[in-house]
């Protein structure tokens, strides 16, 4: 199968046109472009453009290992200590004691790995979350003129002017680039000094465990250093082409700061392998491994590795997620075009004879099975799984690794995997050329939907028992060895898990390019399948199964050292390559014909890096294994009446964490608090009621801190998802850094000081304060100077006033009684604290609802759950529909907090329970609609 729905490969990015340029071809550099310097290269210029919409010209720079190393570049002070610092590295290697040296190293090359993959993922997870670097540099100061008498580091900005012009000789001047780009050179001298360091203190660790195994032959020894120079030869060419396709601008990160307009042809190395640079370009670490003969520097590079893929999954893709793949827009479409589709299918009625035996929708996608988080034990699919499961796994640990239950347990796995390929294989091409199994629930008076359900157990059913079966059989034949250190015995298990971790790898990235649909073969049961595109690992591969899909299995006959499981596992491999070959290659044609491709991105690139004459043979060898394919199908095809007439029947069958935007790191109390009186702070609030409210006065000014303590107040009201605004007023005084947050009433026993975090739920009272954009989200308004003499508690000094919204996250999704607090100075400290205020959702009373002719309530329950959703949906028109009929935007259906929003609020109003997949499908359906 092939078949997906995104990109997402490391630095495999398609660069967007800025929003005002989307109509031309070109950037407009006229329109806020930064000045440069004029040089007769102008059309080979990159323009940049940063968040606030600046264009300027992005000068060209170079990479690390030239600046450093090359006689021809430029030389400044950061290359100096860069070569100072790994010449004492050099040196320390050289003069300390060999009894200490492996041990110290390691701790040097895992401190530089730490610095690269957390330090470094910390910093670009600020900047892509926050912009706290780029904030940072604002604060400071330091890029900043002196002489317009602002900057406090004059020094500093003079060396790091001299610095960056030094290194940047045309089209570049510090004085005028933009901030962001000056501070994405700083952060890449920052990167140069980590990586260099990293590589080398592993070099240098290398060479302290590196020896000849005792009584290794010449053979042996050659073999493993021309494996560890050719791995290492290989690693070169991949870092060196990936260089060539992104450039210093996704090597050292730089669209955390700005994006350039400028579109990049991946080829190369980036069609052979996802994220080619932290994947095979890591088989250099591996190749000196072998040149080393050691298992310390093979069990670091693995270490070393997987932190690399750490930094992958937690840094790089959710910025490329964000930053290259955001949710579509929602779809302006007329309320008319919309009712006009409804009418249309209401009119069918005519089902002709081609559509009886299929769908030309897709299925729901509704109550997945695949997942642990899918899991539902009241469903008989998954309850059978886990049961079945564990009557054969606990059958394997508690009986004895006799010859007779070994042979039994290696029988029940190749009689389940002769099933999973034969048995599924002829059930899935009957339902190809003949729609049998669809057939057979329809004659029933079943639907197509039942037999796609029925379909899905059945073939994950067998899935699961197929690869448990063969785990029993592995822990059958597998015997733990008596010394570790003997021979490959070491080697051979880290090998064999390595190989059954690509397996799962693999597996997990086919489902997450196919989905639910394409993993269950959906285009053998709906005709209007979804596009054939070639994403995530069907990029570089056309059939992954082939080869990576099974290597757990020779994964598992590595680790054993057993005959049987080897059998097992060749059986295995030639069972999936002809039900590739003779049920889903002629379907793959069948459905999509021309729009499969015979080359995938691995043959491309090892094609052209072929001589003409060992291309000219494998074109020939290509021609006679198809050839043969092709006799083979015929003979298959002559043969299947025969067979068929022997047989009279077949039998047949993770919580996310809970995120918070940002939170601050606060002491309890503040040392400077006894100059501040907390009567000169105030809070005001002021939101929407529910429809029903009896409040008529929804402007209500709050109190001060002690004003109301022991006294009742009555609470307001507001509607559910609402936004609400807070007016605060505080003596000039004030700090910058006060900020207010909004809590359950019942969360603090004191109102001098708050006990809880605010989770989030909290908005700076000045910008730029906390070097974080989501801190700064909702201020509308900071420090407007009041005079004293419009006030009305009997005092006359003048006041500053500011006015902050709480909206989407940053509102508590749930009902009951809240107030706001105002704290000082980033501390927990409170100055003043609002009224208490109830969020409210009004109960659906059919009493109290309007009837249609129909004599129905649909209507009313319409509008309310319009209202509903909308507020769910934050009021954004990107995203939230306008009307009954309208449409959602693409953010619903990756954002699982809407739907849970909504389910909330459809719960209180309505007393009905629904699962949050059920709003993410009906949206999704709205959406493709």
């Amino acid at each position: 199968m092939e078949g997906g729905t995104r990109q997402g490969d490391l630095r495999e990015r398609k660069l967007p046109k800025p929003q005002a340029q989307e109509d031309s071809p070109h950037i407009d550099a006229s329109k806020n472009e930064v000045p440069c310097s004029q040089t007769p290269s102008t059309a080979n210029r990159a323009f940049g453009r940063t968040p606030d919409g600046t264009v300027f010209v992005v000068p060209q720079t170079h990479d690390m290992v030239s600046q450093l190393l090359s006689p021809t570049q430029p030389k400044n002070l950061s290359d100096l200590v860069v070569l100072a610092v790994l010449s004492l590295h050099i040196i320390g290697c050289y003069l300390t004691p060999p009894n200490i040296r492996i041990p110290l190293y390691a701790v040097v090359f895992l401190f530089w790995r730490t610095c690269y993959n957390v330090g470094i993922g910390y910093l670009l997870h600020l900047q892509s979350n926050h912009v706290r670097l780029v904030a940072w540099a604002k604060q400071s100061k330091v890029f900043v003129n002196p002489e317009t008498g602002e900057n406090p580091h004059p020094f500093l900005y003079r060396l790091i002017k001299r610095e960056m012009e030094t290194k940047i000789t045309q089209d570049y001047s510090f004085a005028t680039a933009p901030i962001e780009y000056n501070t994405w050179l700083v952060f890449r001298r920052i990167v140069d000094l980590i990586l260099m360091c990293d590589f080398v203190s592993y070099c240098l660790f290398a060479i302290s465990c590196g020896g000849t195994p005792v009584d290794e032959s010449f053979f042996r020894t050659s073999l493993r250093w021309f494996l560890g120079c050719t791995l290492f030869a290989f690693n070169l060419w991949v870092k060196m082409d990936a260089h060539r396709v992104v450039k210093d601008y996704a090597w050292y990160w730089g669209d955390f700061f700005y994006l350039i307009d400028q579109e990049l042809t991946f080829d190369g190395v980036f069609e052979m392998a996802p994220h080619p640079m932290y994947s095979i370009g890591y088989a250099g670490y591996y190749g000196i491994s072998f040149m080393a003969a050691s298992y310390k520097v093979f069990f670091i590079s693995i270490i070393a590795h997987a932190a690399q893929f750490g930094f992958l999954t937690w840094v790089e893709n959710p910025h490329i997620e964000k930053i290259y793949n955001p949710p579509p827009p929602r779809d302006q479409g007329s309320e008319l075009e919309s009712s006009q589709a409804k009418g249309s299918e209401s009119q069918e009625g005519h089902v002709d004879e081609g559509s009886r035996f299929s769908s030309s929708s897709e299925p729901s996608t509704v109550h997945n099975l695949m997942g642990v988080q899918n899991i539902d034990l009241h469903r008989v699919t998954d309850t059978s799984v886990i049961l079945l499961q564990t009557y054969i796994f606990s059958f394997a640990i508690l009986t004895p690794s006799t010859p007779f239950y070994q042979s039994l347990f290696v029988i029940n796995a190749a009689l389940w995997r002769l099933w999973y390929s034969i048995g599924v294989g002829i059930l899935l091409n009957r339902q190809s050329n003949r729609k049998r199994w669809t057939r057979h629930y329809l004659k029933y008076g079943e639907s197509i939907e039942e037999a796609w359900r029925q379909w899905k157990g059945m073939y994950h059913l067998s899935t699961t028992l197929c690869y448990a079966s063969f785990v029993a059989a592995s822990w059958k034949m597998y015997s733990l060895p008596p010394d570790w250190g003997y021979g490959l015995v070491l080697l051979r298990h880290v090998v064999g898990v390595c190989l059954i971790a690509l397996q799962v790898w693999t597996a997990m990235s086919i489902y997450d390019s196919l989905g639910e649909f394409g993993w269950f073969f959906g285009d053998f049961f709906f005709e209007k399948a979804r596009k054939l595109t070639y994403s995530g690992i069907y990029r570089f591969l056309n059939n992954p199964e082939r080869v990576i899909g099974l290597a757990g299995v020779w994964g598992a006959a590595l680790i054993t050292e057993s005959s049987a499981i080897l059998c097992l596992a060749i059986l295995s491999h030639v069972l999936t390559l002809m039900f590739i070959q003779f049920v889903e290659r002629p379907h793959m044609q069948k459905v999509y014909g021309h729009s499969l491709r015979n080359d995938s991105g691995l043959v491309r690139s090892l094609k052209r890096t072929l001589p003409d004459p060992l291309r000219q043979w494998q074109g020939n060898v290509d021609k006679m294994f198809a050839e043969t394919l092709d006799s083979v199908e015929d003979f298959v095809d002559a043969a299947r009446p025969k067979i068929a007439a022997g047989i009279s029947t077949f039998v047949k069958d993770s919580t996310a964490l809970f995120k918070h935007p940002t939170r601050i790191s606060i002491t309890r109390l503040a040392p400077d608090i006894a100059g501040y009186n907390p009567k000169d702070y105030f809070l005001e609030i002021e939101g929407i009621p529910p429809p029903s409210s009896s409040l008529t006065d929804i402007t209500n000014t709050g109190t001060r801190t002690k004003s109301h303590l022991g006294k009742k107040v009555q609470p307001l009201v507001f509607e559910y998802g609402t936004p609400i605004k807070v007016r605060w007023t505080a003596p000039l005084n004030h700090r910058q850094k006060d900020w207010v947050g909004v809590y359950k009433v019942t969360d603090n026993p004191s109102r001098e000081a708050t006990s809880v975090s605010s989770q989030g739920r909290w908005i700076a009272t000045n910008q730029d304060q906390y070097g974080s954009i989501i801190a700064d989200r909702g201020i509308i308004t900071s420090d407007i100077r009041v005079s004293g003499a419009s006030r009305q508690d009997g005092e006359s000094q003048d006041y500053l006033s500011g006015e902050l919204e709480f909206s989407g996250d940053k509102l508590w999704w749930t009902t009951g009684v809240f107030e706001f607090r105002y704290h000082h100075d980033g501390k927990h400290n409170v100055m003043a604290i609002s009224l208490p205020f109830e969020i409210r959702i009004r109960k659906f009373e059919e009493a109290d609802a309007e009837i249609d002719s129909d004599g129905l309530f649909r209507g009313a329950v319409e509008q309310d759950m319009l209202t509903l959703v909308r507020n769910c949906f934050d009021l954004d028109p990107n995203i939230a529909p306008n009307t009954v009929d309208g449409r959602f935007g693409g953010m619903v259906e990756r954002e699982g907090k809407f739907a849970k929003r909504v389910v909330f609020g459809v719960h209180q109003m309505f007393g009905i329970e629904f699962a949050p997949e059920i709003v993410q499908a009906d949206v999704l359906l709205a959406i493709t609609k």
